[in-house]
């Protein structure tokens, strides 16, 4: 049975940067949170506007819809728990705060581009509007679930990393799913209620989120014992 394109997008990108990662945390320290903080950004960014595209997600049994984003987006989870691991919570904040600055400056500049007036001869501009348009709601929801949930994770994965050091997948899992699943409800609730049915959002959302989280865990084990190699 062939694995589906997108499974293999996932798996080779997340190699990719979990064992770049690793490597330049460990060669380079003094570079590994900027490295870190960039490859975090670059996910949260890329989530922003993947979530446009609403796709189906078939287990055979169920199927539900949910934003296209949820593919990438549990590794944002992943990635502060991964700058936590090696430079500690205060880093990790630090590292949120860039983050979010870097999306109120992405919806600042979609926001300056959709302010000019369209060439004649540019066919797209349509889809472009539709894609692009920005919701303040939307947007807003956007900026508190991330604000919040992001917070809470790397306070959790520090107390948790304090309480368990050696359980690895403990501190993962449990901070992953406290983010995802509160990043969930907070953002469809915000973003949609009155608007649209809510609860099969919400469900679609946690469900997808956290299984794709889930998997995405043993690539954070995987980057901490590649920083204890010596």
């Amino acid at each position: 049975m062939l694995i589906p394109t997108v499974w293999v997008y996932w798996l080779v990108s997340l190699t990719i940067v979990t064992y770049a990662s690793a490597h330049i945390v460990k060669k380079f320290p003094e570079h590994g949170f900027a490295a870190l903080a960039a490859f975090y950004t670059i996910y949260l960014g890329a989530s922003q506007i993947m979530a446009v595209r609403i796709v189906k997600f078939d287990l055979g049994f169920y199927s539900f819809f949910a934003p296209a984003a949820v593919f990438i987006y549990p590794f944002i989870a992943q990635a502060i728990d991964m700058i936590n691991e090696a430079y500690g919570r205060r880093k990790a904040h630090l590292a949120i705060v860039i983050a979010f600055i870097t999306q109120v400056l992405l919806v600042t500049f979609i926001a300056m581009v959709n302010s000019l007036s369209p060439a004649p001869f540019f066919p797209f501009e349509e889809a472009w509007q539709g894609i692009f348009k920005l919701g303040i709601r939307i947007t807003a929801a956007s900026w508190i679930a991330f604000l919040i949930c992001q917070n809470l994770d790397a306070y959790l994965f520090a107390w948790l990393k304090r309480k368990y050091e050696e359980r690895i997948w403990l501190r993962s899992i449990t901070s992953d799913l406290l983010d995802l699943t509160l990043d969930s409800l907070i953002f469809v609730t915000l973003a949609f209620y009155g608007v649209m049915p809510i609860l099969p959002l919400i469900v679609g959302q946690i469900v997808s989120k956290n299984i794709i989280g889930f998997l995405d865990t043993p690539w954070f084990v995987w980057y901490k014992r590649m920083l204890q190699r010596g």
